[in-house]
Formats: C-alpha cells, structure tokens, sequence
C-alpha cells in the first residue's frame, strides 16, 4: 500500500462553539491547534474561519489571513482552504478568501443537498452565542447550494487560473458522477483526491456497505487516477476512517467532523485525534505520508507558489 495521508480538519462551519469549550475559534487558538496537528502527523489541514468576537463561520480574508501565515510560517502542513464555509454564504463570499490566498488545496462540494444539522440543537442546554440555537433549528430548512455552474465556477477561478488542487467532497454516489462529468468537460486532471463524506443527515448514511459501495463506483468511473479518504461525522468518525486505511485510502479527522476522542470524552485539541488516528494506522501497517510526500503524491504546485 502507498503511504497514507492524514487531513486534520480544524475547525469548521459544522459545530457550534457551545458543543465543546475546545472548539478552536480566535487566530491564536485555530493557529496553535493547527501547528500541533501537524507536528502530530497531519500532512494536510483543512481551514475555515470564524469571527472571533461571534464565533460564527466567517468567509472575510481578513479572519482567514489572521492565521494563515502563520501556520506557514510553523508548519510546513499543506494549507487547504475551504470553497464551502457556510451554506448561508453566497459564493461570492465563499470564494473571497482563498482567491486572495491562492493556496494549493481547496475542498469543493461536489453537489447541491440538504445539510440538516438540526437534530444537534435537541442536544444542547447550554449556548454561548445567540445565533447558535437558530442557526442549528432552522437547518431544517436548509439547502446547500452547489450546482453545476458553482462547481464549475469554482474549478476555473481556484484551479484552472489559480493552480489549485481539490479536496472533492463526495457526500452521495451522485456526487461522484458529478465529478466524473467535470472530468469529461476537461476541468479536471488527474490524479484525483476525493474525500467520501459519511454521517451528515441529507447525504449518503454511516454504513459500512456504503463505503464498499462508494469506492467500487469511484474504481468503475476513475479507475486508478484517483486516491481516496474517508470522514465521518461525529461518533462514526474512527471506525469509518480506520476502515478507509484498511482498504488502502487515506484518513481525515478534526474537530470539523468529530468532537470527541473517546465514548463521552471531548477531545481537548485537534492533535489528539490525529495521534490517535496515527496509532491505529500503523498498527495497519500503513507509513504516514510527510508533507513534502503528500504534494508528490497530490501532483501540488507547492507552497511557494501560494498567496499567503
């Protein structure tokens, strides 16, 4: 098996700061759980930001550019940007900070779906923000936009003018079709990473079929010019990427897709779930991939070719 590459997803639009005191959200705080993610073994980060008064997702330059430079500057990890931030964001708005960073990763949904988070709200007595209980309530109604020409849009300004390679975040099967079309319209080149997403009410669900499933049509459509990873959400998150690096994939895990390091224990940094996630990996026998590793095997035009 090739080696395996760790993402480390930070911190994300997903949960709600009030879910647990560990969530990074200030620039000191995402900056020093990414570094330490790193230095754990995450060969890639991927980045959201938040406002730092609010907490709330945020896509201004400004936030992202408050932390950025200095993981950089820390770490030699692989800075991927988000293109998704919030389903609440306009593309535009989604799109204004890595534009300005031209980072070598960008993550790209790959499909227009309902992103329920509204069961969670059920779950929380105590809430640090006022928009918090809404947001999460009203999720029932709640559409995340990435149609066709979003999709294409994003392909042309972060990759075909900015160099940038991507994350394809692949929630259903459909999702991969999808891909498959943007292959054939000549937007995308191999090789290509696809991220499997499992767990998130609206897309595809936490059985162990599925993941059999997804990679067998993703063989069917792409044949060997892709490599894939596996996230899972919330308690889902270790067995689903533990298979992944059993089946020959590579792994995600953060504080984005998962709270926890253990049955009813918050973890208290983003670090502890890639050591732990290390640990099983080569205890499979899989060698951890270096940065420098992950930028051959990802074809990525390098950090010295970035904006930040």
């Amino acid at each position: 098996m090739s080696k395996i590459l760790i993402t480390c997803a930070v911190t994300g639009s997903i949960h709600t700061p009030s879910m647990s005191p560990h969530l990074p959200v200030t620039p000191d705080q995402i900056t020093a759980q990414a570094v330490e993610a790193a230095e754990a073994g995450a060969s890639i980060l991927h980045l959201h930001a938040r406002d730092p008064q609010t907490g709330q997702p945020s896509a201004r330059p400004e936030d992202f550019m408050a932390f950025l430079p200095r993981i950089k500057q820390a770490s030699d990890a692989v800075l991927n940007i988000t293109t998704g931030g919030s389903a609440v964001m306009t593309l535009d708005d989604r799109l204004a900070a890595p534009k300005q960073a031209e980072p070598e990763m960008c993550s790209l949904n790959m499909g227009t779906m309902n992103f329920a988070l509204y069961p969670a709200a059920a779950r929380i007595t105590d809430w640090k923000h006022d928009w918090e209980k809404p947001f999460l309530e009203g999720s029932d109604d709640l559409v995340f936009k990435n149609t066709p020409r979003d999709i294409a849009r994003i392909l042309t300004e972060m990759g075909t003018e900015r160099g940038a390679r991507f994350e394809f975040e692949c929630y259903d099967v459909s999702h991969l079709y999808m891909l498959r079309h943007f292959v054939d319209r000549g937007l995308v080149q191999a090789p290509f990473f696809i991220q499997f997403v499992f767990g998130v009410l609206g897309g595809i669900g936490p059985d162990p079929e599925n993941l059999d499933h997804m990679k067998r049509i993703a063989d069917k459509l792409f044949g060997d010019d892709y490599q894939f990873s596996v996230l899972a959400a919330g308690r889902h998150q270790i067995p689903f990427v533990t298979m992944s690096a059993a089946m020959g994939g590579h792994v995600r895990v953060g504080l984005e897709d998962s709270l926890m390091i253990a049955r009813g224990q918050l973890a208290k940094t983003n670090a502890e779930q890639v050591a732990k996630i290390r640990r099983i990996v080569e205890d499979l026998g899989r060698e951890v991939a270096s940065p420098a590793e992950a930028r051959e095997m990802l074809d990525l035009k390098g950090a010295d070719r970035t904006a930040i």
